[in-house]
């Protein structure tokens, strides 16, 4: 995607083989590229969240085991790099499969070899995870053809952030309104806030503007109201980790967006890459839920009147909080989940069908 006219990805590398990112807990006042180095940094960026989004985590964590075989490239090494990397986020199935992959991949390789095929591979991951949102683009374009009015006119209502920044590029859930603006159709995205760390304010309408896309934020519990007036004809969110059953764990506050839609009779979708498909587990009760800090609720940043980055406390001093990161949308909530590979039902024998050689995999 392109800001001010220059295309950028949520992280590449340099010919010189220099790893970079933009740095996400800055955006909209601040755009900042920043370095990774090592593989430290490339854990720090996805614990403090400078790059977030299931795919990009992936790919973020991919690079860091490239990062790594540059100052140890033993067995022990790679080892030591994929435990730290693990430990950054639990919920995010993507950040596991990447390193995975990235061990697998390097296991037979030389350790001499090891550092610039490391970087070949995590380079491939990040292509591959385009590829992938541009085929959910085509896909969920159909879906948005189908929901719009006679006039091609339609309000979408997205949760979190599941555009280009998430991803590496294009997006999961924002890539079908991507194409879907870009072929002409009159969309028009509704864009929770999605607090604490307001990902929807912050990167999903920065990106949506960015692309010249008309959206209107709202506050995460104006959803429901909208969808009883007849202002949502579809929720299309992305997805942090799909159960075999096809549960969705997404962005804390999805859930309550899927039991809004159900009511309303307004079809939910979840959109990602079948890497996001976590064939270990059954239920929804299974899936990590990751605590984060309290601060992240307590406190809020945002641009001052003097153009200062500042942050404020927003609760009572001794007041507790409770900072939990996701929430699981059961299946039977969800009209459909959309891949690179199609639209299927959330349920286990569909996921199976569309994804028969992974489970096989998995098995």
């Amino acid at each position: 995607m392109k800001i001010s006219g220059t295309h950028y990805r949520g992280i590449w590398h340099t010919p010189t083989g220099v790893v970079r990112i933009i740095d996400q807990s800055r955006l909209p006042f601040d755009f900042r590229i920043i370095d990774l180095d090592t593989v430290a940094d490339a854990a720090q960026a996805i614990s403090t969240m400078a790059v977030r989004g299931a795919p990009l985590i992936g790919a973020t964590a991919a690079y860091g085991i490239a990062l790594a075989m540059r100052t140890g490239n033993s067995d022990e090494d790679l080892a030591a790099a994929a435990r730290m990397l693990s430990a950054t986020r639990p919920t995010a199935v993507d950040l596991a499969w990447a390193i995975a992959r990235m061990r697998n991949a390097l296991e037979d390789v030389a350790p001499a070899q090891r550092a610039t095929q490391a970087l070949e591979i995590a380079g491939k991951i990040s292509d591959a995870y385009v590829a992938q949102c541009f085929a959910i683009g085509a896909h969920g374009l159909e879906l948005i053809r189908a929901h719009a009015g006679a006039q091609g006119r339609i309000n979408i209502l997205t949760h979190c952030n599941a555009g280009w920044l998430a991803t590496v590029d294009w997006g999961t859930a924002l890539s079908p309104i991507y194409r879907a603006h870009d072929e002409g159709m009159s969309v028009h995205v509704w864009v929770d806030e999605t607090r604490p760390r307001n990902q929807g304010a912050l990167l999903t309408a920065f990106e949506l503007g960015a692309h010249g896309v008309p959206h209107t934020v709202i506050a995460d519990n104006l959803g429901g109201h909208l969808m009883q007036q007849g202002e949502v004809d579809m929720v299309l969110v992305g997805s942090d980790r799909v159960t075999a059953a096809g549960d969705v764990c997404n962005k804390v506050g999805t859930y309550l967006k899927a039991l809004a839609a159900r009511d309303n009779e307004i079809p939910f979708y979840a959109a990602q890459p079948i890497s996001t498909i976590d064939w270990s587990v059954s239920s929804a009760a299974e899936v990590p839920i990751e605590q984060r800090s309290p601060r992240e609720l307590t406190h809020i940043s945002g641009l001052s009147a003097a153009g200062k980055i500042e942050t404020v406390r927003v609760i009572p001093e001794g007041s507790r909080a409770l900072n939990l990161g996701f929430d699981v949308t059961p299946a039977r909530l969800v009209t459909g989940l959309i891949t690179e590979r199609g639209v299927c039902a959330a349920n286990r024998e569909a996921l199976r069908n569309a994804c028969l050689d992974r489970v096989s995999s998995h098995a």
